[in-house]
């Protein structure tokens, strides 16, 4: 029962487990680059997301990410499924339950715009 494992790439995963590679110190999370690299599993971003950060030219660095996770975390304990996060002058719609961007809107797109299907607001 003690096959050896044939995925190569999980092979790796585990033989390198608890080593962290570094990051490139000019990445970001909006140039391109991919974000499930970035955020791991904690946090989706949807194709309709990735295409509004990148139109938009919305730059979220890594301590931004962190304060969205922390903001959906707690629409999360308040039970909220779909909600609106407010970070600084940029607007995501977020799936609470399944930790995935909807869509992103910068200040100039926030005038006059309608939200909809979302159950909470979180300011963070």
């Amino acid at each position: 029962m003690s096959s050896p494992i044939q995925n190569n790439k999980v092979a790796e995963l585990l033989q390198n487990r608890g080593v962290v590679a570094p990051k490139p110190a000019n990445s970001s999370p909006t140039a391109g680059t991919d974000f499930s690299a970035i955020l791991s599993d904690r946090l989706k971003v949807s194709n309709h997301a990735k295409t509004r950060l990148e139109s938009r030219d919305i730059q979220l660095d890594e301590a931004k990410w962190e304060r969205v996770l922390g903001g959906i975390e707690k629409a999360a304990q308040k039970g909220a499924k779909e909600s609106l996060v407010m970070i600084d002058d940029i607007a995501l719609v977020v799936s609470v339950r399944n930790r995935t961007v909807i869509t992103a809107v910068d200040q100039q797109h926030l005038k006059e715009n309608v939200f909809t299907n979302i159950d909470s607001a979180v300011i963070v």
